[in-house]
């Protein structure tokens, strides 16, 4: 999965996930699925009315035109989504944030016929793989792409404390802990806390002054949760 920067119209850089191929795939296999289901009801309806057999296949094929035009349509009226990608939390967008056009999601229909139909998917998946940013040939036409809009928590995330704008750390030895290890104390401390456990908070407390050298006059939980909130303050610099 890679990650690009958009840059929007106020010159911030936003950094954005493309969709992962697993996601797209499956995005795909459902869409497939509803276009299979689609097409065959709509043969079974013809079928059950008494008209020739010749006007039926014409009939067919008109009535088989939204299944034909079902992602261009889709995408165009979905803003960027079919059924299976608005499962799988994926959008088409342009390369720099915006919302593709007509013509860019009219490419990327047209060109799935060198992508998807005519390699079964080869091309595509080469494609995606080899050039980044989640692109396909139709994706590189139209200058367009693939993102995820699923929110992605990394552990760093779970570690940030709110703060307020003028917090001044009190204890720079805690540096010296890893993201997993903080990880550790935050949650045997808000743990410890909400069950009113003050034993685990003091071994904490112990163990932390042992590891860091730290000597303080504060009390157990306060000087755990000063630790915790040091720790914030500097990984997010």
């Amino acid at each position: 999965m890679e990650q690009f920067q958009i840059e929007t119209a106020q010159n911030i850089s936003i950094g954005q996930h493309t969709a992962h191929l697993g996601e797209r795939m499956l995005a795909y296999i459902i869409d497939s699925f509803i276009i299979i289901i689609y097409t065959v009801l709509m043969f079974l309806l013809l079928l059950s009315l008494d008209i020739d057999f010749g006007d039926m296949w014409a009939l067919y094929l008109v009535m088989n035109l939204p299944a034909f035009m079902y992602y261009v349509l889709l995408e165009t009226f979905m803003n960027g989504k079919t059924v299976g990608k608005s499962i799988m939390h994926i959008r088409v967008v342009k390369l720099d944030g915006s919302k593709p056009n007509f013509s860019s999601y009219f490419i990327r229909w047209i060109l799935r016929i060198v992508d998807v139909v005519l390699s079964s998917g080869g091309v595509a998946v080469l494609t995606i793989l080899l050039r980044g940013q989640g692109q396909r040939v139709g994706d590189i036409a139209a200058g367009t792409t693939v993102i995820s809009e699923k929110k992605r928590v990394s552990l760093r995330d779970t570690l940030l404390r709110d703060l307020p704008d003028n917090y001044q750390p009190v204890f720079s030895q805690v540096t010296i802990f890893k993201d997993r290890e903080m990880q550790t104390i935050k949650e045997l401390y808000d743990s410890a806390k909400r069950n009113g456990n003050h034993k685990v908070i003091i071994s904490l407390s112990d163990q932390i002054k042992k590891v860091t050298d730290i000597t303080t006059e504060l009390k157990a939980i306060d000087f755990v949760d000063t630790v915790i909130r040091d720790y914030s303050f500097y990984t997010r610099q």
